[in-house]
C-alpha cells in the first residue's frame, strides 16, 4: 500500500476536503517522509555463513547421560524406547531444572527459544552458560529474532564468547537500537514478519530437556516485581531428547536461521550499551542494566517494539535486589532424585519451513513455505498411542495444531484443555462440539480478559464463547488475582507460590484425553500458534503423568478460576468455590473503556491474525 493510501487509511479525516494548498503540503510532507522511512529501511545480508551443526550422539562419559541410563534401567518395567518426565510447574522446579541441566552438561547446549528477556533470572542462566561454554561445552543458541531489539538485544553478546555460537531465527532488518526503523521493515514484509519461531527448548548433552510454554525471563519464574505467568513445562530423559535435538539441527541449519555476526558487530551492542549507560539516571532499567554482576547479560528486560504478534509477554521493569537475590538464591534440582514418570511419548515438531524464507533481493519468497513435520509416520504412532478405532485411516497434517485437533476425534470420554490464547476458529470450534456430541466431557481452561497480557487476543475467544457455552463446551477462566491462588495447580507455599500483589497470567499450555494422554507444549489453540508461529509439543502416554496434570488443572478450576455459563441466554461468570468473589455478569475485573474499545475493533480483527 502507498505511504498516502496508508496515511490516509488511518487518518481519514485529515486528508478529507484540503485545498489545493493544504494538499500540496501534505503531499510533500508524505514524500519527506515517504524518503525517511525509505532511508531507514535495510535488507537482510544474503551471502551468510552458516556451518552445518547437528546434535552430538550422547557420550557415555557424560554424567548426564549415566544418570538417564541408570534410572531407566531401575525405573521404568515399560523396557526400552520409553522416555522420564517430570512436570514442572513451580517457579523453582522450572528454574532448578535448567539450573541443573547447565550445570551438568559436559559436552553441548543446545537453547531454542521464542524470547530471552534481558533480567535478573536470565542473567544467572546465562552465566551459568557461559561458564559452561568456558569448561569446554559447545553452546548453541537458537532465538527468534522479534525481540532482538533494545536493551534485549544485548543478550546477542553470546555470540562473541568463545564456544558459544548464537543464530537469530526470521530476523527482521533495520537498526536494533531504532524502534521507528525497525517497525517500517516489519510493516513491508508485514507477512513475515506475522511469522515466528514459538519453539522452546533448553537441551543438555543430547540426554535430557526441558520444553514446554517458558521463555526465558523474571516473569516465568515469579520473579517479576508487578506480574507472573502460570506456566508449565516438562523434564525429559531418555529416547525422546534425540527427537528434540533432531527438531533443533533442522531449525538451526535452516536458511533462516542468521549468525548474529552477519546481523550486528560486537562493536556495535558495546556502542548501544554506552549509549545506555550514559543516559541520565531515573531510578529505572537502566540503572539496573549497570547493577546486573554478569558482563555477558548485563541488561534489563523491554525493548523498542510494541507488543509482539502472537500476544507472547514482555515483562518489564527495573532489576531491583529482591530480583536479584531471588534469582540468584534458586538451587539446581537432584536430577538423580527428581520423580520421574517412564512412557512411550512422540515429539510432534512443526517444520522450519512453516515460515517462508527471505531470496536474494531480500524479499519474501512465499513458495518456500511447506507443510510441517508431521507425516503419516508419526500420526501413525499418534494413533497408537490414541488406541484409535480406525486403524486403517491415513490422515496428514500440516503442523502441530492440526495434528491436536485431529487428535481431539480420538477422545472417549473427557478432554481437558489449557490454552492461555484461545481462538478455536470454525473447524476447531466443530471438532469440540463433535467431541461433545460422542459424550465427551470438554473443559477448557483459558485467561480472562483482566488476567490476559495480550486483550485484543481476548477477541477471537469471546467472539466464539456463546457458540461453544451452547455446542455443550465448558469453559473456565483464570481469576487475575493471585491470592486466590496459593493451593491451585499444585504450587503450594514457599517459593513455589505467587507473592501477594501481583497479578498472575496463564501461559501453559496442556491438554489431557481421557486421562491417559498428556501434551505440553510451546503450542497455543489459536489460529496464529495454527499457520503463523512453528510449535512443538511432547505426546505422553501415561495415566500416572496425565493424572498428575489434570489433578493440579482440575484444582485450579475449582479455586482459580471463573466458571462461564449461560443464564437466561447471557453470560454469567460464576466465582471459584471458597473464595470472596462474587459471581458476575460482565468481564469480570476489567475495565468499561477496555471492553467498549475491543468491542469497537472486533470487526476489523479476524482471528488469523490473532
Amino acid at each position: 500500500m502507498p505511504i498516502a493510501s496508508l496515511t490516509s487509511a488511518l487518518f481519514p479525516s485529515r486528508f478529507a476536503e484540503r485545498s489545493p494548498w493544504r494538499k500540496l503540503r501534505c503531499g510533500l510532507v508524505l514524500v519527506c517522509t515517504s524518503l525517511l522511512l525509505s532511508a531507514c529501511a535495510s535488507k537482510l545480508p544474503t551471502q551468510v555463513d552458516r556451518p552445518v551443526s547437528t546434535a552430538q550422539p550422547p557420550a557415555a562419559s557424560s554424567p548426564l547421560v549415566q544418570i538417564s541410563q541408570q534410572r531407566q534401567k531401575a525405573e521404568s518395567k515399560a523396557g526400552p524406547g520409553v522416555s522420564g518426565f517430570e512436570i514442572l510447574a513451580g517457579a523453582q522446579a522450572a528454574y532448578g531444572a535448567r539450573l541443573a541441566l547447565v550445570q551438568g552438561a559436559q559436552h553441548t547446549l543446545d537453547v531454542q527459544y521464542y524470547a530471552i528477556h534481558a533480567d535478573a533470572s536470565t542473567a544467572r542462566l546465562l552465566e551459568s552458560v557461559v561458564n559452561a561454554a568456558r569448561r569446554g561445552v559447545r553452546v548453541r543458541v537458537l532465538l527468534d529474532d522479534f525481540h532482538g531489539t533494545g536493551r534485549n538485544a544485548q543478550v546477542m553478546r553470546l555470540a562473541f564468547e568463545p564456544n558459544i555460537e548464537m543464530r537469530m531465527f526470521n530476523p527482521l532488518p533495520g537498526d536494533r537500537d531504532s524502534p521507528v526503523s525497525r517497525m517500517w521493515n516489519a510493516a513491508t514484509d508485514f507477512q513475515r514478519a506475522q511469522q515466528r519461531m514459538h519453539n522452546k527448548l533448553f537441551l543438555a548433552d543430547n540426554a535430557m530437556g526441558i520444553m514446554g510454554g517458558r521463555n526465558l525471563g523474571d516473569a516465568y519464574f515469579d520473579n517479576d516485581e508487578s506480574s507472573n505467568f502460570l506456566d508449565t513445562d516438562v523434564l525429559v530423559m531418555g529416547p525422546a531428547v534425540r527427537d528434540l535435538s533432531s527438531s533443533f539441527d533442522s531449525y538451526w541449519n535452516n536458511e533462516r536461521a542468521y549468525p548474529v555476526q552477519s546481523l550486528i558487530s560486537k562493536q556495535a551492542l558495546e556502542d548501544m550499551q554506552q549509549a545506555y549507560q550514559a543516559r541520565p539516571s531515573k531510578g529505572g532499567d537502566d540503572d539496573a542494566m549497570d547493577s546486573t554482576p554478569e558482563p555477558t547479560a548485563r541488561n534489563t528486560s523491554g525493548g523498542a517494539l510494541p507488543s509482539p504478534p502472537d500476544g507472547e509477554p514482555r515483562p518489564g521493569g527495573a532489576i531491583s535486589p529482591e530480583q536479584r537475590e531471588r534469582a540468584w538464591d534458586m538451587q539446581p534440582v537432584d536430577l538423580k532424585t527428581v520423580p520421574l514418570v517412564w512412557a512411550h511419548s512422540v515429539v510432534m515438531a512443526d517444520a522450519p519451513s512453516k515460515i517462508p524464507a527471505v531470496d536474494s533481493d531480500g524479499q519474501t519468497n512465499p513458495l518456500s513455505a511447506a507443510p510441517g513435520v508431521l507425516d503419516n509416520k508419526r500420526l501413525a504412532q499418534l494413533r497408537a498411542l490414541a488406541e484409535t478405532r480406525n486403524p486403517g485411516h491415513s490422515p496428514s497434517a500440516d503442523s502441530v495444531v492440526d495434528g491436536l485437533v485431529q487428535l481431539l476425534g480420538y477422545a472417549k470420554k473427557d478432554l481437558l484443555i489449557v490454552s492461555p490464547y484461545f481462538v478455536p476458529g470454525e473447524s476447531m470450534r466443530q471438532a469440540f462440539k463433535d467431541a461433545v456430541q460422542r459424550g465427551v466431557r470438554v473443559r477448557i481452561l483459558t485467561n480472562s480478559l483482566s488476567s490476559n497480557d495480550a486483550p485484543i487476543a481476548h477477541i477471537g475467544y469471546a467472539r466464539h464463547r456463546e457458540t461453544l457455552l451452547r455446542d455443550g463446551v465448558e469453559l473456565y477462566e483464570l481469576v487475575s488475582d493471585e491470592s486466590d491462588l496459593r493451593a491451585a495447580f499444585g504450587l503450594g507455599s514457599g517459593q513455589n507460590s505467587f507473592r501477594e500483589g501481583r497479578r498472575v497470567m496463564l501461559h501453559s499450555k496442556v491438554l489431557v484425553l481421557d486421562g491417559q494422554l498428556l501434551v505440553v507444549g510451546s503450542m497455543n489453540l489459536d489460529q496464529r500458534s495454527k499457520l503463523q508461529n512453528t510449535e512443538i509439543a511432547v505426546l505422553v502416554r501415561s495415566r500416572k503423568l496425565s493424572g498428575q496434570a489434570a489433578g493440579m488443572i482440575e484444582k485450579g478450576l475449582e479455586s482459580a478460576a471463573w466458571h462461564v455459563v449461560l443464564k437466561d441466554g447471557k453470560l454469567l461468570w460464576e466465582a471459584p468455590q471458597n473464595t470472596r468473589l462474587k459471581d458476575q455478569t460482565t468481564e469480570p475485573d476489567s475495565s468499561l473503556p477496555l471492553r467498549l474499545m475491543l468491542k469497537i475493533i472486533s470487526p476489523f480483527t479476524p482471528d488469523s491474525l490473532l
